[in-house]
């Protein structure tokens, strides 16, 4: 899908989110959580991944339904989701969907949209698309909490193409990989305001005589208004 920058295409990305730090390590969840709980619900979470909200929300009693466009991030959702009781199942309903345009023909008391899904919609077409389809799922009353980046206009003017640049600090998965994420500025579109960056994974097995030093990358588009 145009504009979708391979989210749905590479499966090692849902396979290795949960454990990439600055995911990981994030601290939005209790705020998400609240604000599901104040609702009272349903919730619709726009952008739903692994669950790394969506589960939680469930935990809390709260009816929510998650939306995402990546079968990938869905698997890996539905996986984490049967490790919970029935109940906290029931009260979850994973839909695969382009949050630029869908119809649940429902409403919701609060819709959220957390960790900046909605800056990978590159132009303002898409950006239109998706506020109406949400609007459409508002109950009368109803939120929405919209999460976007606060720019850092200095790092966005000055990096240069193609530098590979990251501090993340390696993690290990369970299975005993070690992972090392970089990334670098493929290209940049300063009359529209968003730039093409690639995710570089490196990966290696801690029982492997040598580390292989052949990356695996996803290309993304972040936008930066």
């Amino acid at each position: 899908m145009s504009g979708a920058g391979g989210y749905d295409e590479y499966g090692f990305i849902a396979d290795l989110y949960d454990f990439v730090r600055p995911y990981r390590d994030r601290q939005d969840v209790a705020f998400f959580v609240d604000a599901a709980k104040e609702c009272g619900g349903p919730v619709l979470e726009i952008g739903c991944g692994t669950g790394r909200v969506l589960i939680p929300t469930a935990l809390a009693d709260v009816d929510i339904v998650g939306l995402d466009l990546s079968s990938h991030m869905l698997g890996v959702c539905r996986q984490r989701l049967a490790q919970e009781s029935g109940t906290v199942q029931s009260r979850v309903q994973l839909v695969q969907a382009d949050m630029r345009n869908f119809n649940l023909e429902r409403t919701f008391h609060l819709i959220t949209v957390p960790f900046r899904p909605f800056q990978h919609l590159i132009t303002v077409d898409e950006q239109r698309s998706c506020l109406e389809s949400i609007r459409r799922h508002l109950a009368d009353g109803a939120r929405l909490i919209l999460d976007l980046f606060n720019p850092n206009l200095d790092a966005l003017a000055s990096r240069q193409h193609g530098e590979e640049v990251g501090e993340e600090p390696e993690f290990v998965t369970p299975d005993g990989r070690r992972v090392i994420r970089r990334h670098r500025i493929v290209a940049h579109d300063r009359f529209n305001q968003f730039m093409h960056v690639e995710l570089i994974y490196y990966v290696a097995r801690t029982d492997a005589k040598s580390a292989s030093s052949t990356p695996s990358a996803c290309v993304t588009c972040f936008v930066s208004r």
